[in-house]
């Protein structure tokens, strides 16, 4: 299993100055070894008695490009610009491998048979952190000993420790970032005890969950997370910020100070959001031990008019974190075919047709009358428990079990609301 924990560094400002320095000769790095990868891509991509003569370079056929060659030269680089030599070695060495990560992406599909988008060239200020890949061991380039980083060329770094570090685990790897607010340091450990995932004849709770945008998810049991549209709430104090910077002149120390407020803003809204996340992962964690939830194509839904409600929600963050957090706790995350669960009556299967303003399932052939939401949730739960091998009442619950409470609820037509801790969100 590996961790990664963020913690925040105290640097002087003499140190402050080496990293930036650092940061802007590995984004040159980055974009003259990209410059080399696309140039030997342009001269290789066809036979040269077949090519374009006004649109591909005509010469010598460079020599083959990747990682080991690219490595290879960071010598003649350092012989050419003494200020190379500065940095630590393993530090040059992952930026490259990053890039050839990157490349390999574009360039090989995966299983799926999709690619990455092309690598890009950074521009100043874009490039934002470094990586030292061994940490606390005889030749590491980075030391976390009782709250303070050691690194190499650098010197010692005070760590602000809000949480310690987890007994048994090996320290891997840091990262250092730059962000808003100042600089943080990513510790990766690893452990090699795997957890043991529940069995599925051990479940006893299950739930199926379905993401919205009226409300944030809505389970099979009727209750309801209300959604809190963070970006929503704060587009006025957005918009007025970046007035403010657009009418700066571009590069001035106005501008800057205006940008790096607008950088502050969206960092707060990232990570309210990331914080209501977790607390919606761990709060369902808790209560069951099977969860479903539908396998949306949110890429595909980002395109249409509710664009920016989706990203607001970013449904595909969370869903991301609800696994993370069930997998450290062994418990079970199923995906299920979305087709059909909002239309589908999870009581006789018929098909009730709906627009997007219809928030309340009528089915006319079994007279159940239940929130729109919640009928998706109740379908969703039932095809994760097939999907796993359970049948309906597996975990507990039956359809009649279900059809008495939404008949019992009928009349108000509506979910009970769970009200979590709201994380804290004063702009």
């Amino acid at each position: 299993m590996i961790f990664t924990y963020c913690y925040r560094i105290k640097p002087s400002p003499e140190q402050i100055a080496i990293m930036e320095r650092w940061l802007e000769l590995l984004r040159r790095h980055w974009n003259y070894a990209l410059g080399q990868r696309l140039d030997w891509l342009r001269r290789t991509r066809c036979p040269i008695d077949r090519c374009s003569v006004s649109y591909e370079p005509i010469g010598e056929i460079p020599e083959l490009v990747n990682y080991y060659t690219q490595q290879a030269a960071l010598k003649e680089t350092k012989r050419l610009f003494p200020e190379y030599k500065k940095i630590y070695a393993e530090t040059q060495q992952v930026n490259l491998q990053r890039l050839n990560k990157a490349w390999d992406k574009w360039r090989k599909p995966d299983a799926s048979g999709k690619r990455g988008g092309r690598p890009r060239f950074k521009k100043s200020g874009e490039l934002r952190s470094f990586v030292f890949p061994r940490v606390n061991s005889s030749k590491a380039g980075a030391h976390l000993v009782d709250g303070i980083l050691k690194l190499s060329r650098i010197g010692s770094i005070p760590v602000v420790m809000h949480r310690p570090l987890p007994k048994g685990f090996t320290l891997k790897q840091c990262t250092v970032v730059k962000k808003a607010d100042g600089w943080y340091c990513c510790i990766s450990m690893k452990d090699d005890t795997v957890p043991e995932i529940l069995p599925v004849e051990s479940i006893k709770s299950a739930v199926g969950i379905d993401v919205g945008l009226d409300k944030f998810l809505t389970t099979s049991d009727g209750e309801a997370v209300p959604i809190p549209q963070f970006y929503r709430k704060a587009q006025g104090k957005l918009a007025q910020a970046q007035k403010v910077m657009s009418r700066r002149v571009k590069g001035s120390k106005n501008w800057k100070k205006a940008k790096h407020k607008v950088a502050l803003l969206h960092l707060h809204l990232t990570r309210c959001r990331k914080e209501f996340h977790y607390q919606v992962a761990h709060w369902l964690c808790n209560k069951y031990d099977l969860i479903a939830h539908e396998n949306l194509n949110i890429k595909g839904l980002a395109r249409t008019k509710l664009a920016k409600s989706i990203h607001d929600a970013a449904w595909g963050a969370f869903l991301e974190t609800l696994q993370a957090v069930a997998v450290k706790r062994g418990l079970l995350v199923q995906e299920v075919n979305p087709r059909g669960t909002s239309i589908e009556c999870f009581n006789c299967g018929s098909r009730v047709e709906k627009t997007l303003s219809d928030r309340v399932h009528c089915c006319s052939s079994c007279n159940v009358k239940i929130d729109r939401d919640w009928n998706s949730g109740i379908n969703i739960l039932n095809r994760g428990l097939l999907a796993v091998g359970l049948s309906l009442n597996g975990c507990g619950k039956s359809v009649q079990d279900i059809v008495r409470v939404a008949s019992a609820s009928a009349e108000e037509q509506q979910v009970s609301f769970v009200r979590l801790r709201s994380p804290h969100h004063n702009l």
